[in-house]
């Protein structure tokens, strides 16, 4: 997917979860809204350059908001939503091979108990749903973890992919690496043992897990290939 222009800046410090103060290169300061719920470990220090995306929209609070973050270990997409549209074009260009060529492909649709599946491959009682989770927390060795903090909603949609399974639908979990260095992913278990047993136990039903390693830069972010996804690391 293709981003919007970004402006550099560099990164001051992150907080309220949704606040980034950063300096711009005409040495003004300014707040930034940081689209991520996570805890972004190892995503934020203070003074590593930020490249921001700008809105003229006089609505919004803030007009800047926080894109990329440029880590020793590879460029990082922080605004979490960006994995939605980069797993969107995987699809539709077969980087999946089990998933390829199933149409309709559809965003969004509602299914289960009150959820919501980033998408829907095909029609009726042979449809598939599938969850997207972006992976941003890097470990040593190109490990990337998920989730980055206690996550409930992320177990409900493990749970309810399960359920689709053992009604006789597909459920998929596809995780998408947003940082440029993960070339595998497993889940976060001392960070949250619950979700990484879910995530188990809707394997062992049948639902498929995926991730995707991408390429990363200031104009686009592209899911290039699959890489290994573990329940644990080795």
């Amino acid at each position: 997917m293709q981003l919007p222009p970004l402006q550099r800046g560099t990164l001051i410090k992150r907080y309220k979860r949704f606040l980034a103060d950063v300096m711009m290169p005409d040495g003004s300061q300014i707040t930034a809204h940081c689209p991520n719920t996570g805890a972004m470990t190892g995503c934020v220090e203070p003074g590593w350059d930020v490249w921001l995306s700008h809105s003229d929209n006089p609505k919004r609070k803030l007009a800047w908001t926080l894109e990329l973050i440029a880590s020793p270990s590879g460029l990082i997409c922080v605004h979490s939503v960006r994995a939605n549209p980069v797993v969107g074009e995987a699809l539709r260009s077969g980087l999946i091979p089990s998933l390829a060529n199933i149409i309709p492909i559809q965003a969004e649709v509602r299914y289960g108990d009150n959820s919501r599946a980033d998408f829907k491959l095909g029609d009726g009682t042979s449809a598939t749903f599938v969850e997207v989770k972006a992976v941003t927390l890097y470990e040593d060795n190109g490990w990337g973890l998920f989730p980055d903090t206690i996550s409930e909603r992320a177990r409900r949609h493990v749970q309810e992919l399960a359920k689709v399974v053992c009604q006789g639908q597909r459920g998929v979990m596809v995780f998408c690496a947003l940082h440029a260095g993960i070339d595998r992913v497993a889940p976060a278990h001392r960070i949250d043992p619950e979700y990484s047993r879910a995530l188990v136990e809707a394997s062992r039903v049948g639902v498929e897990i995926y991730a995707l390693g991408t390429e990363i830069s200031t104009g686009h972010i592209r899911a290039h290939t699959p890489i290994p996804f573990e329940h644990s690391r080795s």
